[in-house]
């Protein structure tokens, strides 16, 4: 079974010139040098004893799914007032759902030539 950041790696890498970046010890994963997805390792103060991922979205996003989903969805500290939002990757975390999300945080960020359905 494949970690998850592996799991992680293997969604953001799928879309069209995304790579990953080390910042701040932790994996980002870029379009250009705009971020739209950020590795939250257990092992560190970010994680907070869980693996998760911190997600580009917009506020309206952001506070529908921490309100609905408050045991998977969390503010993410320093970028929560830009719109993004926590997703916690342990527990078998919903895949389907965490990668609509990275789709839509990657159409936010990406250039419009690069932009996917």
């Amino acid at each position: 079974m494949p970690t998850a950041l592996a799991r992680l790696r293997t969604l953001c890498l799928a879309l069209p010139e995304t790579h990953e970046v080390e910042s701040h010890g932790e994996p980002t994963f870029r379009v250009g040098k705009k971020q739209f997805a950020i590795f939250a390792s257990a092992g560190n103060h970010h994680g907070n004893g869980r693996d998760g991922v911190w997600i580009k979205t917009t506020h309206f996003t952001q506070d529908a799914l921490v309100r609905a989903q408050p045991e998977r969805f969390f503010i993410p500290p320093y970028v929560a007032h830009l719109g993004w939002v926590g997703a916690w990757l342990d527990d078998d975390p919903d895949w389907g759902q965490i990668d609509e999300l990275l789709c839509e945080a990657y159409r936010m960020v990406a250039p419009k030539r690069l932009k996917v359905e």
